[in-house]
């Protein structure tokens, strides 16, 4: 079983910063890359950012310059820092673990930027 919590957010200003931190839990050996997705209101939930074993990095065009992943070696620990946001930023974060080709999902967190 893994369990994934994010933490985070919250509502700020637009050209303002957020941090977003995911903690992973229980069976959590053999995973190869963990990721931040969003989901805004009436849309799909889309890739922001993901991060593998080998730290090899995936950043979203839409955040690239903006947004930076980053996790602790043990791989149980993933963050998300998020600059100079804008209000289509706005939607619900998720956390996801990949592990031996099944994914996880945390209960996400909110995110609001207000113009």
């Amino acid at each position: 079983q893994v369990q994934l919590m994010e933490s985070g957010g919250g509502l700020v200003q637009a050209g303002e910063s957020l941090k977003l931190s995911c903690a992973a839990s229980g069976s959590i050996s053999g995973t190869t890359a963990m990721a931040w997705y969003r989901q805004a209101p009436g849309k799909e939930r889309e890739l922001v950012a993901s991060i593998a074993v080998g730290s090899n990095i995936n950043v979203a065009d839409s955040v690239k310059g903006r947004f930076n992943i980053s996790r602790n070696k043990r791989m149980d620990r993933v963050y998300l820092q998020m600059d100079s946001l804008k209000v289509e930023d706005t939607g619900v974060y998720y956390c996801k673990l990949r592990r031996l080709h099944n994914d996880y999902w945390g209960q996400g967190t909110q995110v609001t930027v207000s113009s």
